[in-house]
């Protein structure tokens, strides 16, 4: 079974104070954990460490067993990791079809199978091969770049921030995706603003102040918990912070 066991990370930036201070974390297969807290917390900053894109001053990550050597991110991919990140997900100036060959491109023999697999996984895709990526809606725009990570066939997928600047609809459409992504025995290690919905969503949640871990525990603990709700989700009852699926009713929109 894949498990991705994060110990004792911490780093940030070069030249820059530290901010992801030691953290622990250990994400299985079919877990959907969700990365919550205030700005400024470090949780970007800690799921780039986890991928390789920056380079822990200490700490390990284990994928399945293996050692991963820290700040590298072609071996992170090649061990069976993807990582989405917030902004410049996809190539605007290439059609649909030309990004997922470009998500395939460390699996250049199956490409072919792999792209037929994203369009039975994101049916909306299918309609849009030909059309240019720069085109798409902003919620389009994010399930194209999760088949993009996907064309690797990742054990782990990394996203932050996945539903940034969408509509509550395509935010609900995206939710539901990765969902289902964890369902099919992928770990999913997400980062989001639109905390109260992703814990809706998630198996487990992550919450961070300050580069440290402050709790983790079961999602559904997390978002019935009244002290972390008012520390750093906001209440809906005071018309601050998002709405769960309870509170704003279920959306089937397409993204």
């Amino acid at each position: 079974m894949t498990d991705l066991v994060i110990t004792g990370i911490r780093g940030g930036y070069p030249n820059a104070e530290e901010i992801v201070k030691g953290i622990d974390l250990k994400v299985g297969a079919g877990d959907l954990t969700v990365i919550i807290g205030p700005n400024g917390a470090g949780k970007s900053t800690f799921l780039k460490l986890i991928a390789g894109l920056l380079k822990p001053t200490e700490g390990a990550v284990t994928l399945s067993g293996a050692k991963l050597p820290l700040g590298n991110a072609q071996a992170a991919c090649s061990s069976g990791m993807s990582f989405v990140p917030q902004e410049r997900n996809v190539f605007g100036s290439l059609s649909v079809r030309e990004n997922l060959e470009m998500g395939g491109f460390l699996a250049r023999n199956v490409v072919r199978d792999r792209i037929d697999e994203q369009l039975v996984r994101f049916p909306l895709l299918k309609s849009k091969l030909k059309e240019k990526a720069g085109n798409l809606s902003g919620g389009q725009r994010q399930v194209l770049a999760m088949g993009m990570a996907l064309m690797t066939s990742p054990s782990v997928l990394l996203l932050d921030e996945p539903t940034a600047g969408l509509s509550p609809a395509a935010a609900d459409e995206i939710f539901e995706l990765v969902r289902c992504l964890a369902a099919s025995g992928i770990a999913v290690l997400m980062v989001e603003q639109n905390a109260l919905l992703a814990l809706e969503y998630g198996t487990k949640g992550l919450v961070l102040a300050a580069g440290r871990k402050i709790r983790e525990e079961s999602a559904s603990s997390l978002l019935a918990d009244d002290e972390v709700r008012h520390l750093f989700l906001g209440r809906r009852e005071h018309g601050h912070g998002s709405a769960t699926r309870s509170e704003k009713g279920e959306h089937h929109a397409q993204a």
